[in-house]
């Protein structure tokens, strides 16, 4: 990933991206043509088979363009990477088979991602060998309809705290919007997970360019050294 981060990352969601008779490889083409780096292949109800063919096509469709990682399934990054396609590897949860299985399994230089929302959690991945986890999903920022069991909303100073007790880039995730994107990355954010905002935009591709373009002046504020000025949240447009 570039020095700042990993930016704008696109998790998928079937429902939403056929909103507007776009659906998930439109939307993902258009998001990563708007510069979206990074995309999670997410669809907790698929099967194996459907969310492997899924997957195939995103990583087909974005080339060497961006990096394709898969929601919860060891299984199905393996079969994707074991075919050919180019899959950089999952983002798990806490209930999803360990870190350390999927590293041994992925190898050295895959990517591992792992949900984390508590010091619990910080506390249990810092005990961990290093390099096992590359990244961490820190949320809910905000309550969001995409994910009904998540755990208490953290804002964007509950998620500066997770941020700081840990030396792994955090992404945050969970309601997050345009007017999020500034303070997130002021707050420690090494990235910001999008679902609603573009999956159930009418325009993913524009969508997803503002969300760059936030995010890369979030940077350049942060290079030219402007104070750190939240701004007023006045609502939550879009679930994650």
């Amino acid at each position: 990933m570039s020095a700042g981060g990993f930016g704008v990352y696109l998790v998928t969601d079937p429902v939403l991206s056929d909103r507007h008779g776009i659906g998930v490889l439109g939307v993902v083409r258009a998001a990563v043509h708007g510069g979206v780096r990074i995309v999670q292949v997410r669809d907790k109800h698929a099967s194996a088979r459907d969310l492997l063919a899924l997957t195939a096509a995103v990583a087909d469709a974005v080339g060497d363009r961006a990096t394709v990682v898969v929601d919860d399934r060891l299984d199905v990054a393996l079969a994707a990477r074991h075919a050919g396609h180019r899959v950089a590897g999952v983002h798990l949860g806490q209930s999803d088979v360990p870190v350390t299985a999927a590293r041994a399994l992925l190898g050295p230089g895959a990517h591992v991602g792992l949900t984390a929302n508590s010091p619990e959690h910080l506390a249990a991945v810092a005990a961990l060998p290093r390099g096992t986890v590359d990244l961490l999903g820190v949320g809910v920022v905000h309550p969001t309809a995409t994910k009904a069991d998540h755990p208490p909303a953290l804002g964007h100073a509950g998620f500066a705290r997770l941020a700081r007790g840990t030396d792994l880039p955090c992404v945050a995730i969970g309601g997050v919007t345009l007017d999020d994107v500034g303070p997130l990355r002021d707050a420690g954010a090494a990235g910001v997970a999008v679902v609603s905002g573009i999956c159930a935009a009418a325009d993913p591709g524009s969508a997803a360019a503002a969300l760059v373009a936030a995010w890369s002046g979030a940077d350049g504020r942060r290079a030219g050294g402007d104070p750190r000025l939240p701004s007023d949240r006045a609502h939550h447009g879009a679930d994650a």
